[in-house]
């Protein structure tokens, strides 16, 4: 069952958005500001987060940031009453993927949410398996009958992120903003390193490779 956590300062919307999507087949859980919202997820593993922007405490854009500098990939559907270009902006460039104004409509609210879940691939295994290889979220490990590899954060970051979409081109911009943040000062020769660093990992694995894409960056292939 996929968890959402739902934070929302109003008491009156956070019920009813929490029945709406428990309704749906979802695990829900609830905070009234980015705060509860952190310590919820230091105990829960959460799949999808919508968030208010104005909340006591901590808001929407700070408890985004957050997350994504502590390496949460997870997806994030921003809600708000202001309609403002600039609030819209300052919510992707916290962290965000999608972006309501209230008042909000449910239906409307579903379908985001189950798309965002389907472009993360979010499953309830949390697991993607190429061949006989898989890479499993949770623990951070990538096995094959061979043996089981347990990789640093942001290099199971990327390969999962390759996996997820495979023969789908990235661009070293596009891989920065997705594992690293829009928000940091790392080169984008970082990149380049982790994928140094899988392909030695992996160089044995006839299930995949990792193949540079001149001039434009990184995809995996499936191998025959």
């Amino acid at each position: 069952m996929v968890n959402v956590l739902v934070v929302e300062d109003n008491e009156n919307i956070r019920k009813l958005i929490a029945t709406y999507l428990g309704s749906e087949g979802y695990r829900v859980q609830t905070s009234s500001n980015g705060l509860e919202a952190l310590e919820v997820m230091d105990k829960e593993s959460i799949d999808l987060l919508v968030a208010d922007i104005m909340m006591p405490g901590m808001d929407g854009y700070d408890l985004v940031r957050s997350l994504r500098d502590a390496g949460y990939t997870l997806p994030v559907l921003m809600i708000t009453a202001k309609e403002e270009f600039d609030n819209m902006r300052q919510g992707f460039e916290s962290g965000t993927d999608d972006y309501m104004v209230k008042p909000i409509d449910l239906d409307e609210m579903l379908l985001r949410i189950s798309a965002l879940l389907r472009r993360a691939r979010i499953s309830t295994e949390k697991q993607i398996t190429i061949g006989g290889v898989t890479a499993d979220s949770e623990t951070l490990t990538v096995s094959s009958n061979e043996r089981s590899v347990l990789l640093p954060l942001k290099e199971f970051m990327l390969l999962f992120k390759l996996m997820s979409y495979p023969g789908k081109i990235f661009t070293r911009q596009d891989l920065m903003e997705k594992i690293w943040g829009l928000d940091n000062d790392t080169e984008e020769r970082t990149v380049d390193v982790h994928i140094k660093r899988l392909r030695e990992k992996f160089e044995n694995t006839s299930d995949f490779s990792i193949v540079t894409v001149r001039g434009l960056g990184y995809k995996l292939v499936k191998n025959p």
